[in-house]
């Protein structure tokens, strides 16, 4: 299984979805992290909440002993950025919201992706060409079975060939309730295809 301890920071968790269990996995890695010292946790963009302190919000479910739990953009509609932003009426300062990345802080940085890879934030500006700039390294979540083939490969080709390193590709199988045993059957076949670990979370 993966060493959490020894991934990098600062850190993505992205997937390929909505729905794969990113919140689970980041809360998972800063927990860990947590044992060791101070864990910021960032979600720079949250939809689907009117609050950072919303008992939804992915940082409400990261927050803990060790881990300070901060959301930066906050859209009420749970849909892409993009769309929730329109509802809004709000242009998203995209910058402003990479400088907030950035920031130093005390101890590990965790960032939680929004959704999946291609998302979109603004007119012709999705997540993963966003995130790209910020040259931050990441772990790739994805369901434990039927589909996950494609959309991991399809996921982590994307992510490659802009220059992303991954530390990882973690199978969910919790998100879409398939047995451990066909994760792990589909966490081979991945392996085949990847030239980075994969491994199935318990």
């Amino acid at each position: 299984m993966l060493n959490l301890d020894a991934l990098p920071s600062p850190l993505w968790v992205l997937g390929t979805g909505t729905g794969v269990g990113k919140t689970f996995v980041a809360s998972r890695i800063a927990r860990s992290w947590a044992e060791c010292g101070p864990v910021a946790y960032r979600k720079p963009f949250q939809t689907g909440v009117d609050r950072a302190d919303h008992p939804e919000a992915d940082a409400s479910a990261v927050a803990g002993p060790g881990i300070t739990a901060e959301s930066h953009v906050l859209l009420r509609a749970p849909l892409s950025p993009l769309a929730a932003a329109l509802r809004e009426g709000r242009v998203l300062d995209l910058e402003a919201t990479a400088a907030w990345c950035r920031r130093p802080a005390e101890g590990r940085v965790l960032l939680e992706g929004v959704g999946g890879l291609m998302v979109p934030l603004a007119p012709k500006v999705h997540f993963l060409a966003w995130a790209t700039e910020l040259q931050i390294p990441c772990v790739l979540v994805a369901l434990g079975g039927l589909g996950t083939l494609n959309h991991t490969l399809l996921s982590a080709e994307a992510l490659m060939l802009r220059g992303w390193r991954i530390e990882s590709v973690l199978l969910n199988p919790g998100a879409d309730g398939v047995p451990r045993e066909a994760a792990r059957e589909n966490a081979t076949l991945l392996q085949g295809f990847l030239p980075i670990p994969v491994h199935v979370l318990k």
